[in-house]
């Protein structure tokens, strides 16, 4: 994986967090704003996709695939799964969903690359 583009996404996810968990501490319910920065991290994340993809066509291999791929393809699911909860509820705790949706993606990242460097170590 680009390990620069890795960092970008998950500092991304982590600033749409913070702004999220202040939100939420002023009892704000998610705004229009806080979900189009939600967007802009998924489409970082399905960059993400993309490139991992581009890399395996191009002949480099993970430490193991199957995980990988889990991990590629599940980091995509969280955002809209936090954000369809959060939007069903449309309170203050469901600001604090999208905050912590947005905080699993910089782990998730993290494993991506730790996946993919035991292949290239």
């Amino acid at each position: 994986m680009i390990t620069g583009f890795g960092v970008a996404v998950a500092v991304s996810a982590a600033l749409v967090a913070v702004w999220a968990f202040v939100s939420a501490a002023r009892g704000r319910e998610p705004g229009r704003a806080l979900l189009v920065a939600l967007g802009v991290v998924e489409v970082l994340l399905v960059a993400q996709l993309a490139v991992g993809v581009v890399l395996l066509i191009g002949g480099d291999r993970p430490g193991s695939m199957v995980t990988y791929l889990a991990y590629l393809v599940g980091s995509l699911v969280i955002l809209p799964v936090g954000a369809a909860w959060a939007l069903a509820e449309r309170s203050r705790s469901s600001t604090v969903i999208l905050g912590v949706a947005c905080l699993a993606i910089p782990v998730m990242v993290e494993r991506i690359h730790q996946i993919w460097s035991a292949g290239h170590g």
